[in-house]
């Protein structure tokens, strides 16, 4: 009899759900309209115990084989609370068969049948691999970054995966950060705008659809001006700095619909990002009024207890829950100590109730109601994934991510018929480094590298001769090891140096190995290393004719090399055809357009340094004294200024015109620039507007972008350029602690790059 109720029971719950809401019975009846969504987290919400509602803030990692059920302890709880209904999202299951074997674990068992959501990180790619995002940033081109990331989505959807860690929207200037790599560079209005392509690519404009996942705009925040660009390190920034710098990239996400965020590591004036009232609840969720979930970093929670802000993990639990965390990422805080806290009365049901509706509302969103298996179709997974069609993509968007930073005599482009070309270099033959980190489920060893994309690029007549000349590292090559560089070997310069001598040219590749950049790999010399060096300048004395192609994942310091080589390319880590991209521009098959989204210093001494810097009260000294805000040893300016990049052809700029010398509020000026190609070769160029505000109730950076326009001319063609001056884009975060536009005098700047000397004034007022 007792089982027979049991049994009727279990049928009525079944019943009354799929009457509250049909998709949790997976009918075909997808749920768009927002209104209807929210009545239906209402309804769930109603029938659900408190270790359920604090189960869906609980993120595990797939630690295990999970197409079965785990043999160890740990593993075992996880398991049997996902049977529960205990568990919201898992991370790193990475197949349809494990993401199926997890989802019918909780919809099989679990009361109420909550489906998961499945989180990875898809950062620049998933098997096919694109540039790492700094990398991509450097093509400006924000329809080759939006269908890189839909690429991503497509691949990693067709895994079982529905939810990415990324974009990474930290604002940067340190090169020592190891994840400036990550990033979109120092600016935040181009950050802004990359931003928005991502989430774009990622989410598309149906999150419903199976091709599509959650993005997740992170870290909030500031976690790119760490002290010293060491990872994890304290971050002390001002108020307004954090609004005018910091917050906008992550305000663009919110403004594009993003579904999940993530808190950073760090802590912010002494308060851990994680616990940070002010910026999650009171800035994120209430002032811009984002209906979407806070997701902590990786144990986060628990580790405010090393920050020295609790106590223990219960306390770490309040504090994140308070200040607006809803999903607790591995830190084994919310599941252990959340339930008591609510009956304890030291945290409001209502918080929980609210984190959990955000999370529901998402899994509404992405379609999981209606098909909890959506994304796990076995035909997607072994078609859609590393296809020729997605590596011909890579391919484009990794060419259009290369900045030429030197070129001198033209000796670029190479004539596929040179008699013989030396490839020297520790990263020439390299197939894996070009993967760069976070390369998600990419094959070791993958990618194309140099100088195979040379080879195949020559034609019969010329001959390709290879030399390592020095070994850039040794160790293990893991993302969760230390990678040991080896700075003492000069093994095989004799060897390169021959080959060099015997060569019309040399392509000489040098720069970072995949893993010396990424979460962790912060370092205090951005230099090559010093086999790297020896080799450049022992080759340089044989000959001449050196084209550097650097791969690196940050600013590097190269003084010397910019001296003495004949041509720079900046290649990044490119991914999966990086070879072929970069021989692309190497033997002008593609013109490079690449400009960079991040300033290159001559020395680690001069970090963070960046363009939108500060006048200061001694910007100059035209007394010629020596008390000036300056180095007594090194320049204050970049080796390359962000915004920098050459083409094979060449731009005039002139004819600068602005409609009127003024505007009020409500008005606009337009600016319009005539844009010549000078040059013999078809080619791209990036049209960049920059603002300085001379005074206001802050002081102001000396000048800031505001506007980019992508164009291509013909030999001898010109076009006119026009932007659009408004209130909005002369607003700032001012002592008025708000965004509005000053009265003042201001300064249009249009050119090729953040140096640009083509200007005129206007005024404006409110």
């Amino acid at each position: 009899m007792e089982t027979l109720l049991n049994t009727l029971k279990k049928l009525l719950l079944t019943l009354i759900l799929g009457i509250l809401f049909p998709g949790i019975c997976f009918s075909q009846n997808m749920v768009s309209n927002n209104k209807e969504i929210a009545k239906k987290v209402d309804s769930i919400l109603t029938l659900m115990t408190l270790e359920e509602k604090v189960g869906q803030l609980v993120l595990y990692n797939g630690s295990w084989d999970v197409t079965g059920p785990p043999s160890d302890v740990g593993n075992k709880v996880k398991y049997q609370k996902l049977k529960n209904g205990e568990v919201g999202a898992m991370l790193n299951a990475t197949s349809v068969e494990g993401t199926k074997a997890l989802q019918k674990a909780v919809v099989e068992n679990s009361r109420l049948k909550i489906p998961l959501l499945f989180g990875y990180d898809v950062i620049h790619g998933f098997k096919t691999i694109f540039p790492i995002p700094l990398g991509e940033s450097a093509s400006w081109d924000m329809d080759a970054i939006k269908i890189s990331a839909s690429v991503a989505a497509k691949e990693a959807t067709a895994a079982g995966i529905n939810w990415t860690f990324a974009p990474m929207v930290d604002i940067s200037r340190d090169a020592r950060w190891g994840r400036i790599m990550e990033g979109a560079g120092e600016d935040p209005y181009l950050a802004s705008k990359i931003a928005i392509a991502r989430v774009n690519g990622f989410q598309g404009d149906d999150l419903a659809l199976n091709n599509t996942l959650a993005a997740c705009a992170k870290h909030l925040a500031a976690y790119g001006f760490a002290e010293g660009g060491r990872d994890y390190n304290t971050v002390s920034i001002g108020e307004y700095e954090l609004h005018n710098t910091v917050l906008p990239p992550f305000k663009a996400a919110v403004d594009a619909g993003v579904a999940t965020m993530m808190s950073s590591f760090n802590e912010i004036d002494g308060i851990p990002a994680t616990g940070h009232k002010g910026l999650q609840r009171d800035i994120v969720k209430k002032s811009w009024n984002w209906d979407g979930f806070i997701v902590s970093d990786w144990a986060s929670i628990a580790e405010m207890i090393f920050h020295g802000y609790v106590q223990d993990r219960t306390e770490a639990a309040e504090r994140a829950m308070i200040a607006g965390n809803d999903m607790d990422m591995e830190g084994r805080a919310y599941d252990t100590s959340l339930v008591q806290l609510v009956k304890d009365g030291k945290v409001e049901e209502k918080l929980v109730d609210e984190a959990v509706k955000r999370i529901l509302t998402i899994k509404y969103r992405l379609g999981l109601f209606d098909d909890p298996y959506k994304y796990c179709n076995e035909d997607r997974e072994k078609n859609e994934i590393y296809t020729k069609e997605h590596l011909e993509i890579a391919r484009d968007v990794a060419r259009k991510s290369i900045v030429l930073l030197k070129n001198e005599n033209n000796i670029l482009p190479l004539s596929k018929k040179v008699q013989k070309i030396a490839v020297i270099g520790p990263l020439a033959d390299d197939k894996d480094s070009p993967i760069g980190s976070w390369r998600a489920q990419a094959l070791p060893n993958s990618a194309v590298s140099l100088l195979e994309g040379i080879k195949t690029a020559v034609t019969s007549d010329t001959k390709v001769e290879y030399q390592k000349g020095v070994a850039l590292g040794v160790g293990e090559r893991s993302f969760i090891r230390e990678l040991k560089l080896n700075r003492a070997d000069f093994k095989g310069i004799s060897g390169a140096v021959k080959v060099a001598k015997e060569s019309e040219v040399v392509v000489m590749a040098l720069g970072e190995e995949a893993f010396q950049s990424g979460e962790g790999r912060s370092q205090v010399d951005i230099e090559l290393t010093e086999p790297q060096q020896q080799l450049f300048e022992e080759v340089y004395k044989v000959n001449k004719n050196i084209i550097v192609v650097l791969m690196n994942g940050r600013p590097l310091a190269i003084p010397n090399v910019e001296e003495k080589a004949s041509a720079i390319v900046e290649a990044w880590h490119l991914g999966s055809q990086s070879g072929n991209a970069i021989a692309d521009v190497l033997f002008g098959d593609y013109n490079p357009s690449g400009k960079l989204p991040v300033s290159f210093p001559r020395h680690v001494g001069q970090v963070p340094l960046y363009y939108n810097a500060k006048n200061t009260g001694r910007p100059s000294n035209p007394d010629g004294m020596v008390f000036w805000s300056h180095y007594t040893d090194e320049k204050n300016d970049p080796l390359f200024a962000f915004g920098y990049g050459l083409s094979y052809t060449s731009f005039e700029y002139k004819d600068l015109v602005l409609s009127n010398s003024s505007f009020s509020n409500g008005g606009n000026i337009k600016v319009t620039v005539t844009v010549k190609n000078t040059g013999g070769v078809k080619g791209k160029e990036i049209v960049q507007l920059y603002i300085k505000d001379h005074f206001g109730s802050l002081t102001r950076p000396v000048r800031e972008l505001k506007g980019f326009e992508m164009i291509e001319l013909a030999p001898g063609e010109s076009k006119k350029v026009s932007f659009i001056v408004d209130e909005r884009l002369i607003s700032f975060y001012t002592a008025n602690k708000k965004w509005e536009a000053e009265s003042g005098k201001f300064t249009v700047f249009v050119g090729g790059d953040s140096l640009a000397s083509l200007k005129s004034d206007f005024l404006y007022k409110n």
